[in-house]
């Protein structure tokens, strides 16, 4: 008990010391897609060249004003003045703002203004629509967007990662558990574990990431918490189902806990590693925060191992048949718990493996029917990337903002596309940019802010007035803005981008294209490339680990074949419900590809519990009674896991991020899907068809194995 002791006081530590660190997490992580894409991309080169056109360490807002009559010949500096009277906001450089341009229509103005984009931000830009709206009081609302104010909503839309997410999971979890085991003490056990192997990660990640050993993305904070307390609730869960196996053949807790941690160890450990694997292959990812999602949520699947082999044990063996109350758990003073007549039980599983038993061709080919014609819904799947102003689901001023700007000026003003071209050929990069249609206008980076530019020359602000402004010129290269059409966010602005880069290439191969809307088509390309690499390694790296778990080649195709599926059967019907029932605009091309990992990774843990207790039973009983044994016997616990799985998922949409909230979606539905489908009917039905050849080519495949008494197969009534 000693060891006990020492075990339980050490996770303690863990749960203390990573709990203050939680909080940490969200001023760790960064939300700045240019920073996530690789080094050769277009766009970050332009980004690298941009800096040097303007002050390190700052980002920029957009402030438009909208008003309900038109502006006066004198407002504009009237308004500027304003502008510059507002009182002091930290972070915020209102003296370095832009002139003001106003719309020609005159019922809108917008200006640029520079922020510190190491302060914080969202205090910042909330400050800043404050003051703003105070200093100019005529106009009908003031949006901060651009840059800066997309920023601010989505650090608003993170800020529950690290309060509400967490209790919201862990509520689910916990009524499923009451629900589950009727024990008001076992989920609190169930709990603590998770939370310790959560808080163990926290310790690590925010480690790696305050030393700049890993690039903490946003999105990854709340993937690790959902992912950590999932996984970390599944294995206890499979554990726990073990333990009472044990208690109910032994009176000593003790040998209870041994012979549970011996019979459990194998398969607990191998959907760690199934998971481990599928995400380690994210580190071929060209994107970083693909890629750095990879060694972070593997990290708290280790810790989740952990926990479940060290401080769950532990607070069992403390606990022994009082973590059951008021249930009972007595150990049996006769034959073994495992008796041979399972199959004739009355549980809903013993009814289930006779429908197998009788009906089992009927079983696999009608479900795999099913599972296929779901899987048609991939034909209306848009992963091509969706609008970055949707990518905050709910209000978003930053996104109203564009709207007004949309409404009186082009849509793309306020996120230009930027080209960084040497001074020799300006005026011939200018002329093919301003022949791309789609392609407003341009200006040009010059000393006194930008100035209109045409292939014939830098344009003054007013006709006749004055002398041109210089262009800012640093290593003989100049920059221009590029107005375009369209809102920066569209698809018909990323075609125009394309047809910019390839006008360009005729002037020099050399000049490259940047800009928001450069940023999401570099990014969007990198993850489709992502996608068509890593599913298929993934799948192979899953399989290799399966063949030397289950000693066989066929039962791994089978449980991949089957998991794939019921994927493809998952996103198909997603693609459907976003298009149809929530009106989406469409899905990053992130979004398949972390579904795919996470449902085959967690998909196959189920079939991994499934089919290490069908090889258990099939050394005793022959494959087919085997399979249907395995059934009866996981068919409790691998439903209440596959119910908390999807439970904790589901608990990211509460965040309201448009790609948390799919990811959410797919998989909590793909999860169920797997639970209550795939590895209910589809594999047993299958596994029991082939019988012993599923085994092939172990020694288990050449066995002459028993078949189920006749009275079992026969008796298909459920």
């Amino acid at each position: 008990m000693a060891v006990t002791a020492v075990i339980i006081a050490v996770w303690l530590l863990v749960l203390l010391v990573g709990g203050r660190m939680f909080s940490q997490l969200n001023d760790l992580g960064t939300n700045d897609r240019v920073q996530f894409l690789p080094n050769s991309a277009e766009s970050t080169q332009v980004n690298e060249v941009q800096n040097d056109f303007r002050e390190q360490g700052f980002t920029y807002a957009v402030a438009v004003f909208a008003f309900d009559e038109p502006l006066d010949d004198h407002a504009a500096p009237l308004i500027e003045r304003a502008v510059q009277r507002v009182g002091a906001i930290d972070g915020v450089f209102i003296f370095n703002a832009t002139p003001l341009i106003v719309a020609e229509d005159r019922l809108a103005a917008e200006m640029v203004i520079p922020l510190d984009s190491a302060g914080e931000l969202d205090e910042s830009v909330a400050g800043l629509r404050a003051g703003l709206q105070t200093a100019v009081p005529e106009a009908a609302a003031v949006y901060i967007t651009g840059p800066a104010g997309f920023a601010a909503d989505i650090i608003a839309a993170f800020s529950g990662i690290d309060g509400l997410l967490l209790l919201v999971a862990l509520g689910a979890v916990f009524l499923i558990l009451v629900v589950v085991y009727r024990s008001p003490l076992l989920p609190v056990i169930v709990l603590s574990t998770s939370l310790a192997a959560l808080c163990g990660s926290v310790i690590v990640v925010s480690g790696l990431a305050r030393s700049g050993a890993i690039l903490l993305a946003g999105q990854t904070q709340g993937i690790l918490l959902i992912l950590v307390v999932g996984a970390t609730t599944n294995y206890a869960l499979l554990y726990i189902s073990r333990y009472i196996e044990e208690l109910r053949r032994r009176e000593s807790k003790w040998e209870a806990t041994w012979a549970a941690l011996k019979r459990s160890w194998q398969p607990i450990l191998a959907s760690g590693l199934t998971v481990i694997v599928a995400l380690m292959v994210l580190l071929v990812s060209q994107l970083d925060s693909n890629r750095t999602l990879g060694p972070i949520a593997s990290i708290g699947i280790v810790f989740a191992l952990l926990a479940s082999f060290t401080m769950l044990p532990a607070l069992l063996l403390w606990a022994g048949r009082r973590a059951f109350w008021p249930r009972k758990v007595a150990a049996f003073s006769g034959r073994a718990v495992v008796e041979d007549d399972v199959l004739a039980g009355d549980s809903v599983w013993a009814r289930l493996a006779r429908l197998i038993a009788g009906r089992h061709r009927v079983v696999w080919v009608v479900t795999a029917l099913v599972l296929v014609v779901m899987s048609l819904g991939l034909t209306q799947l848009r992963a091509d990337g969706s609008p970055s102003s949707e990518y905050v689901m709910g209000e978003s001023q930053a996104r109203d903002g564009l709207a007004v700007i949309a409404e009186h000026y082009p849509a793309g003003a306020g996120t230009p596309a930027v080209v960084i071209v040497d001074t020799e050929r300006m005026l011939v990069a200018t002329e093919a940019i301003l022949a791309v249609p789609g392609v407003d206008s341009v200006r040009i980076a010059t000393l006194g802010g930008p100035a209109p530019i045409t292939a014939a020359g830098i344009q003054p602000f007013a006709a006749g007035a004055g002398i041109p402004p210089a262009p800012l010129v640093v290593d003989d290269q100049i920059l221009l803005e590029v107005t375009l059409t369209d809102a920066a966010d569209t698809p018909a602005a990323e075609e125009t981008v394309r047809e910019l880069r390839g006008a360009l290439d005729d002037v020099g191969k050399d000049l490259l294209v940047g800009g928001q809307t450069a940023i999401d088509v570099d990014a969007n390309a990198a993850a489709i490339v992502d996608r068509t690499l890593i599913v298929p390694l993934v799948l192979l790296c899953v399989f290799g680990l399966l063949v030397l778990l289950l000693r066989s080649v066929v039962a791994p195709l089978l449980v991949v074949g089957s998991v794939a599926l019921s994927y493809a059967a998952a996103l198909g019907v997603s693609a459907i419900v976003f298009n149809v029932v929530f009106g989406f605009g469409g899905a990053d091309p992130t979004v398949p590809l972390f579904a795919f990992v996470f449902l085959i990774a967690l998909g196959v843990d189920y079939n991994i519990f499934l089919m290490t207790r069908a090889r258990e039973e099939s050394l005793l009983h022959g494959a087919r009674e085997g399979v249907l044994r395995s059934l009866v016997f996981t068919g409790g616990v691998i439903t209440s896991a596959g119910i908390v799985l999807a439970a904790t998922f589901a608990a990211l949409g509460i965040l309201p991020l448009l790609f948390l909230a799919q990811i959410a979606f797919i998989v909590a539905f793909g999860v169920l899907l797997d639970t209550f489908v795939v590895r209910t009917l589809l594999v047993p039905a299958l596994a029991y068809d082939l019988g012993a050849r599923t085994w092939w080519p172990s020694a288990l495949s050449r066995r002459d194995a028993p078949q189920p008494a006749p009275e079992v197969a026969e008796r298909v009534s459920v």
